[in-house]
């Protein structure tokens, strides 16, 4: 049985009652905030105005006071009756959609004991298409693993940034097996973490922890982001490592506010999500985008909605553990 589902824009499609939300939509080529359709992100959180959902998740990203307030995550959330969502359709920006490619591994970089970069290089009559800030999902041997692009989208290579994870089936391979020219499968483009149209704002914030750092470095390196980048009066990138040593990349620009915040280097130990509060900021002319651990997101969102950020400005993508 089908129900309208209808955003905030007027805008309405389709949806199974056998579906989630985030289903139908892409099935109706529109396409919704998600990231890791699991429900572990939160990237899909939408508020419902109207109708109902069902879900046998327990949407743990989600607060109590969100439930509340009618927060549902709509990459578990089936419809039971027509739906309305406070949710925008990102068509506008140019989404492809998911193909399923070949690729082969060009090179393997080590940046620290526990970071490779990893340069992939698909097919010549392959082309693929992303929005810098997306992942994609890597296919090797039965398994499946997500990563973030590092690399804008008109490198002639796919670049990866890849932690170690100790006892990782993916880990194991990658750090102990991979060797340039072995074949892989890439599903591309994922995800909706991109950078949006802000002409309002003028303080652009970018916060990273780890490998959390590649699709800012993509969204960062990317032509066709220069010149939404240049509207911004700041542009700043809080970077969360344990020492200097790890700082594997910064900003080509000088006009990028680039601050390693070192936790093992600090007394006492300094996170991301503390030093924002640090910031000389006109919150209410702020734009947040953070991206790495959950822990991380979380407290960087409630530390900002604290300082009167508004929720709508506040953008983020969780790195989640597969297992």
């Amino acid at each position: 049985m089908g129900f309208e589902i209808k955003l905030k824009d007027g805008q309405t499609f389709s949806c199974e009652s056998t579906q989630t939300l985030i289903e139908g939509a892409v099935q109706n080529g529109v396409f919704l905030d998600h990231s890791c359709l699991t429900g572990r992100c939160s990237s899909c959180k939408f508020k419902v105005i109207k109708g109902e959902t069902v879900t046998g998740s327990e949407e743990l990203p989600l607060s109590l006071e969100e439930k509340n307030q009618g927060y549902i995550l709509g990459c578990v959330r089936k419809p039971v009756s027509d739906i309305e969502l406070e949710a925008e359709d990102l068509s506008q920006y140019g989404f492809s959609n998911p193909v399923t490619t070949p690729a082969k591994i060009n090179t393997i970089k080590s940046l620290s004991t526990e970071i490779i970069q990893v340069n992939l290089r698909v097919p010549p009559n392959q082309k693929v298409n992303f929005l810098e800030g997306q992942y994609l999902n890597v296919l090797w041997n039965g398994i499946k693993r997500s990563y973030s692009i590092a690399s804008p989208t008109n490198s002639s290579e796919i670049e990866l940034i890849i932690k170690k994870y100790e006892g990782g089936a993916m880990s194991a391979y990658w750090f102990g097996q991979a060797k340039p020219n072995d074949l892989l499968r890439l599903e591309i483009p994922k995800g909706t973490f991109f950078l949006r149209n802000h002409s309002d704002k003028d303080t652009l914030v970018f916060l990273a922890t780890g490998t959390g750092i590649a699709p800012i470095k993509s969204i960062l390196e990317s032509q066709s982001n220069q010149d939404k980048l240049a509207l911004f009066k700041r542009v700043i990138v809080l970077w969360g490592m344990k020492y200097e040593k790890e700082i594997f990349w910064k900003p080509e620009s000088a006009k990028i506010e680039f601050i390693p915040v070192l936790s093992r280097e600090s007394q006492p130990k300094q996170y991301v999500q503390d030093v924002i509060g640090n910031l000389d900021l006109d919150i209410s002319k702020s734009v947040i985008y953070a991206c790495g651990s959950d822990q991380m997101i979380q407290e960087a969102k409630k530390n900002t909605l604290e300082l009167g950020l508004n929720s709508n400005h506040f953008y983020s993508d969780a790195f989640v553990a597969s297992n």
